[in-house]
């Protein structure tokens, strides 16, 4: 009876020592489990800092860093697959065939640059002959503000059209404004139609047209009397706008800008229109400009080069 007590005893035993060891494996393999899985997994977050993707970009950062040190991530200067044209070589065909009548630095006298002029516009239509004038003025002082305005001897080669706000329409549409009157004017502009290139007022209508002053302001229309739209003698007034009156003044960095005529003009009627400004500029040189008060000037047509002008050519 003890034998047998002491056989169950070992049985048992022996099974209770099986079972100690399986959880000891059992325990060991949930160790060695967690001491494979990294540190940062155990804290990682859903979001913020401590999250997946900001763990893997600081990572990333990190390496990028340690390879520049060490000479292997250096970024290689970027090349340009074509090498970057001249501005003369990015114009279009006909403006560069046009420039290669001219000579690179060279001035050229008033009439040299007439007659170049007409031979290097080389567009379909009839155009414009511009006469560009930088002068040695501060625009920012108010007797710097050079502004006149002139009759050209050849005109403008323009067909103008003239709009006259008077009460008596008669004269102004015999004088050859295309629209005339108070009422008819003032029904044109308020439905937003201004079909004309010129207005002209007489001083006692000037308060009516204050309503479209920002409309008629921007485009260069509202009636001034600095520009001679603003006249009680109308006759003279439209007669000198038909004949080629333009206005001329200096812009922000104190360059005139002006049309002189047609590429379809003489050559005689070019020089008799650019003398006629440039002597109108000089005629109103301020007091206070010392130096040099032409500094240069430029000829050109309507997309065409520009031809530097010699202004001591200009009797």
């Amino acid at each position: 009876m003890a034998a047998a007590k002491k056989k169950t005893t070992k049985a048992e035993a022996a099974i209770a020592d099986a079972q100690d060891t399986s959880v000891l494996a059992a325990d060991a393999i949930v160790e060695t489990k967690v001491s494979a899985t990294p540190a940062t997994e155990k804290k990682l977050a859903k979001a913020g800092k401590r999250s997946a993707k900001a763990v893997d970009e600081a990572e990333a950062k990190q390496a990028k860093e340690e390879r520049k040190e060490s000479g292997e991530d250096v970024e290689k200067p970027r090349q340009h697959a074509n090498p970057t044209r001249s501005r003369l070589a990015r114009r279009a065909k006909g403006f560069r065939k046009s420039a290669e009548l001219l000579e690179t630095g060279k001035v050229y006298s008033i009439e040299e640059a007439i007659a170049l002029a007409k031979k290097t516009s080389h567009v379909k239509f009839d155009a414009t002959v511009e006469l560009h004038v930088n002068l040695g003025v501060d625009p920012r002082h108010a007797d710097q503000n050079i502004r006149d305005n002139l009759v050209l001897p050849a005109g403008t080669g323009k067909h103008v059209r003239i709009a006259v706000l008077t009460d008596d329409a008669a004269p102004a549409i015999a004088a050859g404004a295309e629209l005339a009157g108070n009422e008819e004017v003032l029904a044109e502009l308020e439905k937003g139609n201004m079909n004309f290139d010129i207005l002209i007022a007489t001083p006692a209508l000037m308060a009516k047209l204050g309503k479209y002053a920002r409309t008629l302001g921007p485009r260069g229309l509202m009636p001034n009397p600095k520009s001679g739209t603003v006249t009680n003698d109308v006759n003279k007034a439209v007669a000198e706008a038909k004949a080629g009156r333009v206005e001329y003044r200096v812009d922000t960095t104190g360059i005139v800008h002006l049309g002189v005529g047609k590429v379809s003009f003489s050559e005689t009627q070019l020089l008799e229109n650019v003398s006629a400004v440039l002597a109108s500029i000089k005629a109103n040189k301020p007091a206070s400009v010392k130096g040099n008060y032409f500094k240069v000037a430029h000829l050109t047509t309507s997309m065409g080069p520009s031809i530097a002008v010699d202004l001591s050519s200009v009797s």
